[in-house]
């Protein structure tokens, strides 16, 4: 059984296009080309992830993704899986490079910063405000960085860090 923690959200199952079961996903993405050959995905019915095969699909208006599911063949199929989210398994994800990175990629990523020195580990991302945050231990102590593109050096995939520069006295606010 694939578990969520493995895939990510795609997009959701919005209306049904004919009478013959297919059904229209709005995806969530910047890049809908990248998923214009998908053979299945997996739908969210009552928190298990089903796998769903793709007999044909066509990309209408840039995110809206026309499918037609094998063994979905009437309006009834199609009702029971409407406004279900769609997933994918992580590892086709496209990959990033550079300084671009999915917020899952870089849990456990270690910080440094230019003047502080070491932070500490990314235990979460949170993307609750308007401004996505790296939750950091610092031996117990949590501290947060604002993931803004100017704070943000180098990702080293490799040693798993993350090299940031922060205004003077931000990470000492949580240290005090």
């Amino acid at each position: 059984m694939m578990q969520k923690e493995e895939c990510f959200y795609l997009g959701k199952i919005v209306k049904k296009h004919s009478f013959k079961g297919e059904v229209v996903i709005k995806l969530d993405t910047d890049e809908p080309e990248l998923y214009r050959n998908l053979e299945s995905v997996f739908v969210d019915l009552g928190n298990n992830l089903i796998p769903f095969f793709i007999e044909k699909s066509s990309l209408s208006k840039s995110t809206m993704f026309r499918v037609k599911f094998e063994d979905v063949n009437t309006e009834q199929d199609a009702d029971a899986i409407m406004r279900a989210g769609i997933y994918l398994p992580l590892n086709l994800l496209p990959k990033l490079t550079g300084n671009k990175f999915y917020y899952h990629e870089v849990i456990g990523f270690t910080v440094i910063d230019t003047n502080f020195g070491e932070v500490g580990e990314i235990q979460s991302i949170n993307d609750t405000s308007a401004q996505p945050l790296f939750e950091i231990d610092r031996d117990g102590n949590e501290v947060f960085i604002p993931m803004i593109d100017d704070f943000i050096k180098k990702i080293d995939r490799d040693n798993k860090i993350i090299e940031v520069t922060t205004p003077e006295g931000l990470i000492d606010l949580y240290l005090d």
